[in-house]
């Protein structure tokens, strides 16, 4: 029978420098990400973009529906933003490249906006709206006739 003694026995765990060391690493790395700010790429921004501007305008026909009164959505290409109806503004990325074909005579167009007009019954006044950041097109088409909005790669 053998005894051992409590000089034998080892202490599993971390000591107190290791533990200091893993917490500076780690908050040197957040302080690092904090002042850059999240990764961006200007592909992923006209991805993103596309989607914003779809659902912006699947929210002016919802309005229209809804309320039973005529919406525009306008986009203003130089200023990069765009407006449902009365609502606030809302901005696009700096970096993208916008383009709109639309019809002529809606509400809020000016020199360099045009807009989208949704009726009570869903159905629109048309249009497309190019996107284009980096090697990335994307195209947003409204239909006249349904209100239909999608987005696809653009050629």
């Amino acid at each position: 029978m053998s005894l051992v003694g409590t000089a034998g026995l080892r202490q599993a765990g971390f000591t107190l420098i290791e533990v200091l060391v893993v917490v500076a690493v780690l908050g040197l790395a957040l302080g690092l990400l904090a002042s850059r700010g999240p990764p961006r790429s200007p592909s992923l921004e006209a991805r993103e973009a596309a989607g914003e501007v779809a659902l912006a305008l699947r929210q002016a026909r919802g309005l229209a529906i809804a309320s039973n009164r005529r919406v525009v959505f306008v986009l203003d290409v130089a200023a990069r933003a765009y407006r449902i109806g009365d609502g606030p503004v809302r901005r696009l990325p700096a970096s993208l490249d916008l383009a709109m074909t639309a019809a002529a005579g809606e509400p809020g167009e000016r020199e360099n906006a045009a807009g989208i007009g949704f009726s009570p019954d869903g159905s629109s006044s048309g249009g497309r709206i190019h996107l284009a950041a980096g090697s990335v097109r994307r195209l947003v088409t409204v239909d006249w006739l349904t209100g239909r909005v999608r987005i696809a790669d653009a050629p």
